[in-house]
């Protein structure tokens, strides 16, 4: 047997023998959490995360041991990058506004247009990797109905294939659309998490600046700046300021 073919069983064996391990930590952390045990169920998901896996699923579970524990900050946090794998899951929503019930900030969004709320609710449907891949089926079926458009002999089915043909390739050129609007608006949000007790926030990139407003635990934010272990953060409402680095954790540190 060469040495290419023994590098590559022994790397299939690796790849085969990680995927059992984290299904195996998994199945126990589900059995930890149901028996109560929320600390040791969170060291098993987290082993999970160290062994290079990530899913919504295993962010939702760990965002339901850090509410069980009430550890407001990062059960946010856990919920809230379970949404950007799974966006508008109604389960993963609901627990996060359960969440959301425990932090003493209630800051109200900014006012949007109905155009405005229309347009995030049809970009925000699925991630841009799921428009790619439905966008990649669509194509696929197009593909599939102009070969049976030739091959058909029915003026009728000729005429159905070619519509749908048609129908397929639009579909799909929107999806590309939807992805790429997607992917940008990724791009420009950088959302993090509080996870300090409380926060003053400051008007300057330093301690000797006034303080603008102050946040708690689990508020949500968005980084536009950042300068020398500050960064600049607005808010729902679209306060801005700085704070430290340290007070907050990124969403998007996958």
């Amino acid at each position: 047997m060469s040495m290419k073919k023994i590098a590559l069983l022994i790397c299939l064996f690796s790849l085969s023998f990680g995927f059992a391990q984290n299904e195996t930590l998994f199945n126990e952390a589900t059995e930890l959490y149901n028996n109560g045990e929320y600390s040791a169920a969170i060291e098993n998901y987290e082993q999970i995360l160290e062994n290079g896996q990530h899913s919504a699923s295993l962010y939702f579970n760990l965002g339901n041991c850090y509410y069980k524990l009430n550890s407001i900050g990062p059960s946010i946090y856990y919920y809230e990058k379970a949404l950007l794998l799974s966006p508008n899951n109604p389960e993963i929503l609901n627990n996060l506004r359960f969440a959301e019930n425990m932090r003493l900030d209630a800051i109200e969004e900014m006012p949007k247009t109905e155009l405005s709320k229309i347009y995030n609710v049809v970009v925000g449907m699925f991630s841009y990797d799921q428009w790619a891949y439905i966008a990649v089926g669509l194509v696929f079926l197009f593909v599939l109905a102009y070969m049976a458009y030739y091959f058909l002999r029915s003026a009728n089915q000729k005429r159905a294939a070619f519509i749908s043909s048609i129908f397929s390739l639009a579909l799909g050129a929107v999806c590309i659309l939807m992805a790429y609007l997607n992917h940008q608006q990724y791009k420009n949000d950088d959302p993090a998490i509080v996870f300090s007790k409380e926060v003053k926030v400051n008007s300057e990139p330093n301690n000797n600046s006034s303080t603008v407003f102050t946040i708690h635990e689990g508020t949500k934010v968005n980084v536009l700046d950042e300068l020398e272990g500050w960064k600049r953060i607005r808010i729902a409402d679209g306060q801005t300021g700085w704070l430290q680095d340290s007070d907050i954790k990124s969403l998007k540190d996958f």
